[in-house]
């Protein structure tokens, strides 16, 4: 028996391996000695490094900026018999200083330390005197500026690594897509040549994944609550637990309180709530005391309640990744369990309104080029909700996991659409008819062979006739014309379809054109079938939701006047047609629902507020004033 299966056995009381987690042990221990892990949330990453800690000599180092895990993981590593100990802000001095010198004797085979606490240079020069033969570095998608939960204490780790010199380094992370993959390893010195990269565990197909799109707030309030019914039982006896998720710290109180009226041991939390409040819900649920906790994504790091049978978004959160990490809580004992997505046209105002208001007031000046990345995030996550293939390989080719992608799981809603439609015309898949049109685009695209972007391919599918399309070919082309019986916007959105489903791919550059891939090759010459749902007949259209929507996304914060934040919009806009530019050259909207909120009542008052310099107040200052003065009470 080797000696990681040995310790395997001894130490953590596991008889085998998941196959990527030897893979990983082995690339660490024996191998390239520095190894990118990508595993999903519950996987067995934290595996990769306590093993190897357990066998190697010295001290071994791990970065995490998660206290509550932290406290887990030390405390189950001293059940077994290996001395832990873990850094973090919420020690007291004495006790800090008590773990400092005990470090500094080698009293410890592994220390955790959060990342904030390696800014200190006095610390990372007593860790380097251990010389550590290990440093593992957790959730290291932090590190990426453009990733959904970026720290800049990471940015650090790479000066780190260099002081400390360790022989073996692991980062690992639940939701590194590839382009936080390379900045992970571009940041971290971990690039292909020196390290490994193991990408494996997305795959879960005991998840039962669907999305349910909905405008009425009363009907996504019914299947929140049918879909806890569904998966637990009874109130009264329930057979595991559940979590909620909102958007804001006001829903969840809300949602907490319907869902304890129908019945189950509910509790909220967000990080408004005080430590002692989230600690002991944070207890309750693990201890089983709790049945459902509605929480924002504050809530679930280090959770691991394995008999988790459901997951409800009731609002769409920011991104695949944060998603995917949310929904990844459920089923962790591999048996059957919910991961359902509601959302409706308010969330794109919604996550709008949190990416730019909420962090633009409470943190100041932020970079507009973050915010945009958040939205685009926010954005594939709309790609997914509009998915017409299978959810879980959305995920897997989302992640990169193009090993574990399933062909369809089978399952999930959009599968289990396909089967049904599929049923009704006779046939083991999509409608023959559907089916047609899928092809009809595939060959469109082919045909196109990359000359023209997505929305002339759509042009020329429909069946348009323009000075554009003749001059590159594509209106004598024999796919022209072949979907005029579908309104443009449903043929671009079906193009869109493809993309997602695996079957179209795009170039990169700044003008991108589409291609198809080995798979959409195959499906159009019909040596594969078709697994992808066309749009509903309406897609693409504007609609009562799509214009609430856009309404939504000029709302302000609830402690802000509507009505005065309106009025300065006016007033903005009569001064934008006096000068004859833009609005937004005049001010920004959050520069607007700033007066609304502090209601200067001097030109002293006014300079106070972001984005009103001298040369704006002197042009602006006074309507603006007399705007406010207008609403005054």
């Amino acid at each position: 028996m080797s000696e990681i299966d040995l310790a395997l056995r001894e130490r953590f009381g596991l008889f085998a391996f998941r196959p990527w987690q030897r893979e990983a042990i082995e690339e660490l221990l024996e191998g390239r000695r520095k190894v990118v892990v990508i595993a999903p949330t519950g996987g067995g990453k934290s595996l990769c490094y306590q093993l190897p800690a357990a066998v190697l000599q010295g001290t071994s180092i791990v970065v995490s900026p998660l206290i509550a895990l932290m406290e887990d993981q030390v405390r189950a590593l001293r059940e077994r018999g290996l001395e832990a100990t873990y850094l973090a802000s919420t020690l007291d001095a004495e006790e800090l200083r008590s773990r400092e010198q005990r470090i500094s004797e080698g009293h410890y085979r592994l220390v955790y330390v959060a990342p904030e606490r390696l800014e200190s240079g006095w610390l990372v020069e007593r860790l380097a005197r251990l010389r550590p033969p290990l440093v593992a570095i957790d959730e290291a998608h932090c590190i990426s500026q453009w990733g959904h939960d970026f720290r800049p204490s990471y940015l650090r780790l790479g000066e780190v690594l260099a002081r400390l010199r360790p022989a073996h380094v692991l980062a690992c992370t639940a939701t590194a897509t590839p382009i936080v993959r390379r900045e992970i390893q571009a940041q971290l010195g971990l690039d292909s040549d020196t390290a490994a990269v193991i990408l494996r565990g997305f795959s879960r197909p005991n998840l039962h994944l669907a999305v349910v799109e909905s405008d009425s707030a009363t009907g996504r309030r019914k299947r929140m609550l049918a879909a806890l019914r569904d998966s637990l039982g009874d109130p009264t006896a329930p057979k595991g637990g559940a979590i909620v998720y909102a958007a804001t710290r006001r829903n969840t109180e809300k949602v907490a309180e319907a869902v304890a009226r129908a019945g189950w041991r509910a509790a909220p939390y967000h990080a408004g709530l005080p430590s002692a409040v989230r600690e002991d819900v944070n207890r309750r649920f693990a201890d089983r005391a709790l049945d459902v906790v509605v929480a924002t994504n504050a809530f679930g790091m280090g959770i691991d309640r394995a008999d988790t049978r459901a997951v409800v978004h009731v609002q769409a959160p920011g991104s695949v990744e944060a998603y995917y990490q949310e929904v990844g809580r459920a089923g962790r004992d591999g048996q059957p369990a919910l991961g359902l997505l509601l959302t409706s046209s308010g969330d794109l105002g919604l996550r709008r309104r949190l990416i730019g208001y909420g962090e633009s007031l409470a943190e100041g000046e932020v970079n507009p080029q973050h915010v945009e990345q958040q939205w685009r995030l926010f954005l594939d996550l709309m790609r997914y909700v509009e998915a017409g293939s299978c959810r879980h390989d959305f995920i897997l080719r989302y992640f990169g996991d193009e090993q574990e992608t399933l062909g369809g799981c089978g399952h999930c809603d959009v599968c289990e659409r396909l089967e049904q439609e599929g049923a009704q015309d006779g046939k083991n898949g999509l409608t023959e008819e559907a089916a047609i049109e899928v092809r009809k685009a595939l060959a469109g695209v082919a045909r196109n062979q990359r000359r023209a972007g997505l929305t002339a391919v759509a042009d020329m599918l429909h069946g348009a006739d323009n000075e554009r399309l003749r001059r590159l070919g594509l209106k004598s082309l024999s796919t022209h014309g072949v979907l005029g019986d579908r309104p443009r916007p449903w043929v671009l959105a079906l193009l869109r379809r493809l993309i997602t489903a695996g079957l179209v791919d795009i170039t990169p550059g700044d003008f991108p054109l589409p291609f198809l891939t080995p798979a959409g090759v195959a499906v159009m010459k019909g040596e594969e079938p078709v697994r992808v749902l066309v749009p509903p007949p309406d897609a693409g259209r504007s609609s009562a939701g799509a214009k609430r929507a856009r309404r939504q996304s000029r709302e302000v914060p609830q402690d802000v006047d509507a009505d005065l934040f309106e009025r300065l919009r006016t007033t903005r806009l009569e001064l934008a047609r006096k000068k004859g530019v833009p609005a937004y050259v005049i001010c920004h909207d959050r520069t607007l629902v700033e007066i609304a909120a502090i209601r200067p009542a001097s030109i002293e008052a006014l300079a106070e507020v972001h984005g009103m310099g001298p040369a704006r107040i002197a042009s602006y200052g006074e309507p603006f004033l007399a705007a406010v003065n207008d609403q005054a009470p």
